[in-house]
């Protein structure tokens, strides 16, 4: 895909999830993807290929919670992947400091690769496993702390407050949405309260999507 159709159907699929981005972000995006392509060929980073998925189900997926993202300074990217969603976050709000965590040294080595490449500034990857214990795994605490599909929502809420700073949030992105009522048992469970729940559909596909916001009580 050339990078003027790339950045049409990334601007046309912003517009779709009520985004924006600078103009310099498409263009930067194709970058990252050639990147990602480059490397799964000789390493599986992700099963998404296709340069049109690629474009949809990973950087329009990531940025669609940018609204949830808007106003933290600092955000930690658990079971980060290959990036996703804190790359194009990155790239989108280059303000925000952050750090994306997995425990797959190859995803690491591509993360760092990417960012080099891209010239991120405050910007890191960190091979570590996420237990709960984040002095102990060398883990930063964070303003804001994110992970897309990384398990199921009761381990998620479990893990996730030793990772925020007080104030901070707990972002989830889920696939299928769940009523609030089982949101807010869960949150309540754990000592955190939902501060709000969205969905939406991926512009292309239709796909489902919902994305849900908690603090600690």
């Amino acid at each position: 895909m050339d990078k003027v159709r790339f950045s049409d159907q990334l601007q046309q699929g912003c517009l779709t999830l009520g985004v924006s981005v600078a103009e310099d972000v498409p263009p930067r995006l194709h970058q990252l993807m050639n990147e990602l392509l480059k490397w799964n060929a000789k390493v599986n980073l992700t099963a998404i290929t296709a340069p049109e998925e690629v474009l949809e189900k990973h950087f329009l997926d990531s940025l669609a919670v940018l609204p949830e993202v808007e106003g933290a300074a600092s955000l930690l990217d658990l079971g980060a992947g290959a990036g996703f969603p804190g790359l194009p976050l990155k790239l989108a709000r280059p303000s925000l400091a952050i750090t994306l965590v997995d425990a797959v040294s190859k995803k690491v080595g591509f993360i760092k690769a990417a960012v080099a490449a891209l010239g991120l500034k405050e910007s890191r990857g960190l091979h570590a496993r996420a237990e709960g214990q984040p002095e102990v795994e060398g883990i930063p605490r964070a303003e804001l702390l994110i992970a897309r599909a990384f398990m199921d929502l009761p381990d998620w809420l479990d893990l996730a407050p030793a990772y925020v700073l007080p104030g901070g949030r707990v972002v989830a992105m889920l696939g299928k949405a769940q009523p609030d009522s089982e949101l807010h048992a869960r949150a309540a469970e754990r000592n955190l309260r939902l501060v709000s729940a969205r969905q939406y559909r991926l512009p292309f596909s239709g796909a489902e999507r919902q994305v849900a916001v908690f603090t600690k009580v």
